[in-house]
This record gives structure tokens, sequence and C-alpha cells, in this order.
């Protein structure tokens, strides 16, 4: 039975986070227009650094430990444009192809449970 629940709290857990993401996205208009998207890319690489520090320094105030500093983050000088369609095009390949490779990791695992219970 608890093995169930661990399962059942990871499926939650990895759900929330992703439907998170998915409102995020959503939310930002990150699938808007690629200015857009290049302004909010912007707003985020100033605003994440000083939140994890500050979230850094919170936990350690908290638990009493010391954390080492970290480098300063890289710097990401590129524009969305430039690579927004050879991402769309990797996506879209990724899901056209991805029923006939569920179906063929589907045969091996069958194989491969056939082979083990003889």
């Amino acid at each position: 039975m608890v093995p169930r629940v661990w399962s059942l709290m990871r499926f939650l857990i990895k759900g929330s986070v992703a439907g998170g993401a998915v409102y995020l996205v959503y939310d930002q208009e990150l699938l808007g227009p690629s200015d857009k998207s290049q302004a909010v890319l912007q707003k985020a690489e100033e605003v994440v650094p000083p939140a994890m520090y500050q979230f850094g320094q919170y936990v350690c105030e908290q638990t009493g430990l010391k954390m080492p500093q970290l480098p300063a983050p890289a710097k990401f000088n590129f524009h969305i444009r430039d690579t927004w369609n050879s991402g769309i095009i990797t996506v879209m390949s990724a899901l056209s192809v991805a029923p006939s490779k569920a179906r063929e990791y589907s045969r091996e695992g069958w194989a491969y449970l056939k082979e083990r219970t003889k």
C-alpha cells in the first residue's frame, strides 16, 4: 500500500510542476510573438538569480547550513527569432515519431517480459 501512495504522490507532484510550467508559459504569453518572448526571457534573466540567492539565504538561516558562493550565471545573448523555427521543427518531429516509437518500445518490452517469464 505504501509504494502506491508514494507513486501517487510523485505523480501528483510531477503533474503539478508540469501544469505550473504550462500555465506559466500561457500566462507570460511565451508562445506569442518572438519580441514578447525575448522580453520575458530578459525579465527572467534579471529576476531569477536574485530570487535564487534570497532563497539560498533563507535556507541557510533556517537550517544553519553554510552554502558556498556560486559563480554568476552565464549570460545568454541570443534572439528567440533565430532559433524558434529549429525548435518548432524538432518538437514537431519528435511528436510525429512518438506513436511509432511507443509501439516499438512496447514490442521490445513485451519481448523482454516473455523472455524473462520463460
